[in-house]
């Protein structure tokens, strides 16, 4: 996957607002166009409002008028990579069958998002 993408992560990824678990996650989309959109995570003292850096990077990016993607970069600052949690799993797969890569601070692991969720309720689940 292009470095450029996994750089945008990290560099978001510095504004991720985690003061209560301090782990900072940074994601980057790209678009089919080729632009790359940004997200991190925010924390909130109610747990339950936390938004995640994918679905903050879903919401740059369709705020911006990206409507299709190719692939998405999420980076941590721990040695182990993280893949998207269940709600944002749903909502990549909003946009298809996306290209991953998560990095950790000691190795990374690529994926598709088929893998991680598989038989997803999509936009062909209601017609």
């Amino acid at each position: 996957m292009a470095d450029d993408l996994v750089a945008a992560a990290q560099r978001v990824l510095a504004h991720a607002h985690a003061p209560y678990s301090h782990y900072r996650v940074g994601a980057a989309l790209e678009a089919d166009d080729g632009t790359i959109h940004v997200g991190c995570n925010v924390e909130n003292a109610s747990y339950g409002l936390t938004i995640c850096a994918e679905r903050a990077a879903v919401t740059a990016a369709i705020a911006a008028g990206a409507r299709r993607f190719r692939r998405v970069a999420i980076v941590v600052e721990a040695a182990e990579p993280a893949l998207p949690c269940g709600a944002c799993r749903q909502v990549l797969s909003e946009f298809g069958d996306l290209e991953g890569i998560s990095v950790g601070t000691e190795r990374s692991v690529n994926w598709r998002l088929s893998a991680l969720l598989p038989h997803a309720f999509g936009p062909d689940s209601l017609t």
